[in-house]
């Protein structure tokens, strides 16, 4: 019999599902989640390799069995809220296990991650960089990565120091997770599907964000005209993190209004 991944779960109410970011775990989502199980259930998973899940494998290391392994452990109908590659997994449970989903909350996120014409994202040559560093020095790579998230920040430094505090509370993930995870943002494209979409959507950004650039908010805007979506004007990559206040207000807001 399969593995079930392992979760952790505080408070009560509407149930929250925070799914992760590339490299990362799920310690990343503890502060604000102390904050919003003051009024709602909110449960943090770690994908396959990572955090308490890290010896659990996904085979194939797939967008697919990633999400139908995060499915069989979400007990009811949730409000799943993905970051960066979470959000692609999250809205994978959106699109095909739709029965376990509430609503869908994007955070800094994109569903398709590359620069191409006519499509702004992250740079083909600094993804292809970043499977060579990993093959040298993991925690180099990491390293790097999380400087690139907070970059055009006010609070980079500050945001930097807290996102290596809430991660190191878990072991590292191994380098070939990290490989197979980082293909993931290279190879998922689920722009065509999004219209499929009938659950309510809030997708968040930050304006100040290199990794998923402000342009691409009105390309989804084209992609899923029934969604949400709101602006951090002054946050990067990880808005709950350097704007936790703004962020649970306008998550409160919009689960206010949309989520019975």
């Amino acid at each position: 019999m399969a593995e079930r991944l392992t979760f952790t779960t505080i408070g009560q109410g509407t149930p929250l599902v925070f799914i992760h970011g590339w490299g990362l775990n799920s310690g990343i989502f503890h502060p604000i989640a102390e904050q919003l199980s003051q009024q709602y259930q909110v449960t943090c998973i770690d994908l396959p390799g990572f955090g308490q899940n890290q010896a659990i494998a996904a085979q194939p290391y797939s967008i697919q069995e990633i999400a139908k392994k995060i499915s069989e452990v979400i007990e009811q109908p949730s409000v799943i809220l993905g970051w960066s590659l979470g959000g692609l997994v999250g809205t994978e449970l959106a699109l095909h296990h739709s029965e376990k989903v509430l609503g869908l909350v994007t955070i800094t996120s994109s569903p398709y991650f590359v620069d191409q014409p006519n499509w702004p994202g992250i740079k083909a040559d600094l993804l292809k960089a970043f499977h060579q560093q990993l093959k040298q020095d993991s925690k180099k790579t990491i390293d790097g990565f999380l400087k690139i998230q907070a970059m055009g920040s006010a609070s980079v430094r500050q945001d930097v120091k807290q996102i290596k505090t809430l991660i190191n509370q878990y072991a590292e993930p191994v380098v070939d997770v990290l490989d197979q995870s980082l293909s993931l943002l290279e190879t998922v494209d689920l722009r065509s599907q999004l219209m499929r979409i009938e659950l309510p959507v809030l997708r968040l950004y930050g304006r100040l964000d290199s990794l998923v650039p402000k342009a691409v908010i009105e390309q989804v805007d084209k992609l899923l005209p029934s969604s949400d979506r709101y602006t951090f004007h002054h946050a990067s990559h990880a808005p709950f993190i350097s704007h936790g206040d703004e962020f649970i207000s306008v998550l409160s807001d919009w689960l206010t209004g949309k989520i019975t």
